[in-house]
């Protein structure tokens, strides 16, 4: 299993595998998660089952499974990175719709604090807008709102930093990365918002793409986000951070 240690001294350890899995866009299977974000989410899961039990709420949780993907219009190939805590079994991916054999890479690293490395990672950046309530008594969930300007959401995502001696979860409960970033030199791109119009009519995932450099301040923070992911839509292919 992924593995999230206190770890010792400045360094802490993670274990996990990461699959690429290279696909045919234009295979109906590939086409339809294309335009379907829980088709897409019943992609990545079809890899692992049997793992946790039949109906479970938090199976993907259980199993440390996260995914991110890119689409190469030009070669008419999505490339699907996949995390995971349990070994994925891809059978069930028609033969046809793989590009490449799906590449299996065991990661298993020790991080410190002070060590630089780049990143990149797609995001949910979403904040929640107060509702109005009938009484002052009653309490009212917020309505999670996207932000959608690119100096929004820079500042969504310098939220989660997480500067020298300070905590991994902020006053106002956001949970912090264990690492911080000069955020003038992110590199952020606002994505195209994925939807569904089968099982979960309506859904909509704002996405945004931020790559840059960030330097380790608590590693076994880092390495909690690394393994949980951060934000919002994690089973929509939002939240893993890539690192190299």
């Amino acid at each position: 299993m992924t593995t999230t240690p206190t770890g010792t001294g400045s360094g802490a350890r993670f274990v996990t595998t990461h699959t690429l899995l290279t696909l045919d866009a234009r295979h109906p299977f590939v086409a339809k998660s294309l335009l379907d974000a829980q088709d897409m989410h019943r992609t990545v899961m079809s890899g692992f089952r049997g793992w946790a039990e039949e109906g479970s709420s938090d199976a993907r949780s259980q199993m440390g499974v996260l995914s991110t993907w890119t689409v190469d219009l030009r070669k008419a190939q999505l490339s699907l990175v996949v995390q995971s805590g349990v070994p994925g079994d891809w059978s069930r991916v028609p033969r046809a719709a793989l590009a490449e054999k799906p590449h299996t890479l065991t990661i298993d690293r020790t991080f410190h604090t002070g060590e630089k490395l780049a990143f990149r990672t797609v995001v949910n950046p979403v904040h929640s807008r107060p509702q109005p309530s009938s009484s002052p008594s009653v309490r009212v969930r917020g309505k999670r709102v996207a932000h959608t300007r690119p100096d929004h959401i820079k500042t969504w995502f310098a939220r989660r930093l997480q500067p020298v001696g300070e905590p991994a979860a902020a006053s106002d409960g956001v949970t912090r990365i264990g690492a911080v970033a000069d955020t003038d030199c992110l590199v952020l791109r606002v994505l195209p918002t994925v939807s569904s119009t089968t099982a979960h009519k309506g859904l909509r995932v704002a996405r945004a793409e931020i790559k840059g450099t960030l330097t380790i301040t608590d590693p076994p923070a880092f390495v909690a986000a690394l393994t949980r992911g951060i934000g919002h839509a994690r089973a929509y292919s939002c939240g893993l951070i890539l690192v190299r």
